[in-house]
């Protein structure tokens, strides 16, 4: 669904095309949006709010406060609300009141509160979208950054033949998704993102892990995923869902799993962010058995694991990027940089435990990205979500420069 997540206001006005908004609402419904319908007094004589209603899933929204309960619809909040608002069919009335700011109904007000871009679909005789007062109209609306869906020739509702007939609703739920689209900076970009912590097998009930619960990486794959990315998220055991369906999650357990799925993964991808916390050690042999309390200390001999960041920064061909993530609790700056340069990196992502509300098992994190050419750059303590946001702007710069 290549609307998911997407919340849309769709306004509809009183046109005879307004019969059409069904089979606009059906199609962006089906491409995933979350749609709210406000419609005009004058749209309700042309189809009803009922069929409005039970094809969105949500009530409609005419008048400033409900009939019944007398309840107050906050044209602000919807306005802050939205991702796009799209006014199908829109008349030269409603255009005219755009134009000049007269809020007369609820539509107009949730104009004038909306933070979002908005998208108009006229429909209307030829003979009144030609009149100079329409098309001055919609060049203040142009002028406001409105996006106008040029209406198309044909017979109209008057018998006249010309220019005037609203986009057909599959037209319109294409432009839609065009639009979003021109807004993902990552679109057909693929990554990898590893996340979460591994674990190493001491016995069938025992293993040598750490703390982390993925957060990070999790929240890093979401962005990139609204950023229109293809993410593949190859994670340890953590207790997370992914949301976007452009995202194809692996489950592993032990490094060398996630080293395995990296390194099949890694040729195939534009970039790669090493957001797991990966086991240094495992156990160098792992009991078929339970291992049994005995009265004397146990002895478990350890060897290291592979490092893959540095792996993949062998593997590494022009064009891609590598992203590593450096935790510290001492000396942070040094040893972020001497696994910068080991590594192969193009930039690492420094957060050290000496910060408070950083680290494992929390919702925020306060970062430094660290770049090959020796420049740093000082996040503030932020929301998990809102430093994937900081860390993802990073790759589009990056991409930007290739």
């Amino acid at each position: 669904m290549r609307l998911e997540g997407k919340h849309i206001i769709l306004g509809v006005t009183g046109s005879i095309a307004a019969y059409k908004a069904a089979y606009l609402l059906r199609g962006l419904v089906k491409e995933g949006a979350d749609v709210q319908v406000v419609m005009t007094p004058a749209a309700k004589e042309f189809i009803t709010p009922v069929t409005m209603s039970a094809l969105s899933g949500r009530p409609v929204i005419s008048e400033f406060f409900a009939a019944n309960d007398g309840t107050w619809h906050s044209h602000v909040d919807l306005g802050q609300w939205a991702d796009l608002m799209l006014v199908a069919p829109i008349t030269a009335a409603t255009i005219a009141k755009m134009a000049t700011g007269v809020c007369d109904n609820m539509l107009i007000t949730t104009y004038l509160s909306a933070k979002c871009p908005v998208m108009i679909a006229p429909a209307m005789d030829l003979d009144m979208f030609c009149h100079p007062s329409t098309l001055k109209n919609m060049d203040t609306l142009r002028t406001y950054g409105n996006i106008i869906l040029e209406p198309g020739e044909g017979e109209l509702a008057s018998g006249l033949h010309g220019k005037g007939r609203m986009q057909e609703p599959e037209q319109i739920v294409e432009e839609v998704i065009a639009f979003f689209n021109s807004k993902k900076k990552l679109l057909n970009k693929k990554v990898l993102v590893t996340a979460g912590p591994t674990y190493e097998k001491i016995d069938p009930v025992r293993f040598i892990g750490n703390y982390s619960s993925g957060k990070m990486g999790f929240a890093i794959a979401e962005e990139l995923a609204s950023q229109g990315a293809d993410v593949v998220l190859v994670t340890g055991p953590v207790r997370l869902m992914t949301n976007h369906p452009n995202i194809t999650r692996v489950d592993v357990e032990s490094a060398l799993e996630m080293l395995n799925v990296s390194k099949a993964e890694f040729p195939n991808t534009d970039a790669a962010i090493m957001c797991a916390a990966v086991a240094d050690y495992r156990p160098a042999t792992q009991a078929d058995q339970k291992i049994k309390r005995v009265e004397k200390d146990l002895s478990i001999q350890l060897e290291a694991t592979d490092d893959i960041a540095a792996c993949l920064g062998t593997m590494k061909k022009e064009g891609q990027l590598l992203v590593g993530f450096a935790l510290e609790t001492q000396n942070e700056m040094n040893n972020a940089v001497a696994k910068l340069q080991k590594k192969n990196l193009d930039f690492i992502v420094l957060n050290s435990l000496q910060d408070k509300g950083a680290g494992f098992g929390v919702d925020t994190n306060k970062i430094t990205i660290l770049s090959k050419d020796n420049k740093a750059q000082k996040f503030e303590l932020k929301q998990k979500t809102e430093v994937a946001a900081d860390l993802v702007g990073k790759i589009v710069e990056e991409f930007a420069k290739m």
